[in-house]
């Protein structure tokens, strides 16, 4: 009969742990919130910092890979110019290599200094004015009939 006993005030004692529980949860949501929150920080934070840094290493490779890149194509500038010594002076080769190379420069920073100059200044205009009409709309100023 012992057992009857015990079941029933475990059950009972069940219930009103339940209902404790139940009320230290409510009272416990702020913190778990504000701990949840933190938490969510501090995971942004490592992601943030490991992505910078497979960021950085990345730029890090491609900047070597780069500088092999210019190595090479002075290698092959150097190759153009022996080759055209063959057919004439090596100094005319050598200036003729040279010329090419200024021409395409010429070429790229005129195209570039173009498209430079249809950004500046880097201020969203339409944005603003687009902006400025909505104002206007809901203030009642500009409104159309």
């Amino acid at each position: 009969m012992a057992a009857p006993e015990t079941a029933g005030t475990t059950a009972s004692g069940a219930g009103s742990q339940k209902k404790r529980s139940l009320i230290q949860l409510f009272a416990d949501i702020p913190t778990i919130v504000r701990e949840l929150v933190a938490g969510e920080i501090e995971l942004l934070k490592q992601e943030m910092i490991r992505k910078l840094k497979a960021l950085g290493v990345g730029a890090g490779l491609l900047v070597v890979a780069l500088i092999f890149v210019f190595a090479t194509l002075g290698v092959l500038l150097t190759a153009a110019v022996f080759a055209l010594s063959l057919i004439m002076p090596g100094w005319l080769a050598a200036l003729l290599v040279a010329a090419v190379l200024l021409i395409i420069a010429v070429i790229f920073g005129l195209v570039g200094y173009r498209t430079l100059k249809k950004g500046i200044p880097p201020i969203p205009s339409d944005t603003i004015d687009g902006l400025k009409k909505d104002l206007n709309v809901i203030r009642g100023v500009g409104r159309t009939s």
